[in-house]
């Protein structure tokens, strides 16, 4: 768990970091290797989910070993079945990252959504409804790993 006391915020614990796979872990299905890296770090005191449409097909594979809870979507609306998700862990204690317009909605009900910019870029719905943006993956995780930095950017 870890405790953020945001000014103007207010006091959220959060137990849980979600994350999409394609272009926000991953570019053209290939997991960041730095990102997994800190996965490793981030789950002695977070639970990692990352649900994914999985475009490419190799989200299970290229995620093998990591300490996360993979979910991959088969329906056909995952825009609310990602924001489903975030509400039944509890949306006051999850950070979501992600970057397509599927996640959007995640990102609004999560208490913090982070959106990345990468290499498949990020759809403007999901830039809107995000509280963070950063343009890569490894500086979104270093910000929940040093939450000072996450505090600094969200302070009313």
């Amino acid at each position: 768990m870890i405790e953020l006391h945001i000014p103007g915020r207010g006091i959220h614990h959060i137990d849980h970091l979600a994350l999409d796979f394609n272009g926000t872990l991953a570019v053209d299905g290939i997991l960041i290797q730095s990102a997994a890296d800190q996965l490793q770090e981030l789950a002695a005191c977070l639970e990692i989910h990352v649900i994914t449409s999985d475009t490419h097909g190799s989200a299970r594979t290229q995620l093998a070993g990591l300490p996360i809870r993979l979910t991959i979507l088969n329906g056909d609306h995952h825009t609310d079945e990602k924001s489903k998700f975030i509400k039944e862990l509890g949306a006051d204690s999850v950070i979501a990252i992600g970057n397509g317009s599927n996640d959007a909605a995640m990102l609004q009900a999560a208490v913090i959504g982070i959106v990345v910019i990468q290499h498949e870029g990020a759809a403007a719905e999901a830039i809107q409804k995000a509280d963070l943006v950063f343009t890569q993956i490894t500086h979104a995780l270093e910000a929940i790993q040093k939450p000072e930095r996450l505090i600094a950017s969200l302070r009313k």
